[in-house]
């Protein structure tokens, strides 16, 4: 089946192409929510929830900005992020935080792997409670320097400031290993 043919099949809630659709891109859809959602139930459901909503919002894809696969990832990416930033995720401690990710390197067998995470770890340590904070919003929550400041009303510039610290900080460290 073509892409045209997908997206006026689905435009005609033709339950085939939804089927299709599911069938040849659900895999790597869910691949982009669990990047970000570990929690492999939750995962599943913000995937599944973002799949109703690319059924349903069809009408708005464009395709002269971009292919239906990259809209369909953006959908599934925003989602998956949406749900990071909501009260009741943060409520039950699900946020991914830097624990989580060296606990998942500790279960693989690459040896490699498992001294840089350990690696990350120590060197995270260095860094004071606010560095911390923005360093594990930035590259493990997904948020943007402007996402953050406007989130936890915190100034810009601050927020800019302490990310160069910490790659002060960090950069030192590294030098001594």
């Amino acid at each position: 089946m073509q892409e045209k043919q997908i997206i006026s099949g689905l435009k005609a809630r033709n339950k085939a192409a939804v089927d299709y659709l599911y069938e040849k891109y659900s895999r790597a859809l869910f691949a982009v929510v669990s990047r970000i959602i570990l929690d492999r139930d939750l995962a599943e459901e913000v995937f599944h929830d973002a799949f109703v909503k690319i059924v349903g919002k069809i009408h708005t894809y464009q395709e002269d900005k971009g292919s239906l696969y990259t809209w369909m990832a953006n959908v599934c990416r925003n989602a998956a992020i949406d749900k990071t930033r909501s009260k009741d995720f943060s409520k039950t401690g699900q946020t991914n935080n830097i624990d989580d990710h060296i606990s998942a390197l500790e279960g693989q067998s690459d040896t490699s792997d498992y001294v840089e995470g350990i690696g990350v770890r120590e060197l995270i340590t260095e860094l004071s409670d606010d560095q911390r904070f923005i360093i594990d919003c930035i590259y493990f929550k997904g948020y943007s320097h402007s996402e953050i400041a406007e989130e936890f009303n915190i100034p810009l510039g601050t927020v800019k400031s302490r990310v160069r610290a910490s790659f002060a900080v960090l950069k030192k460290k590294m030098e001594k290993i």
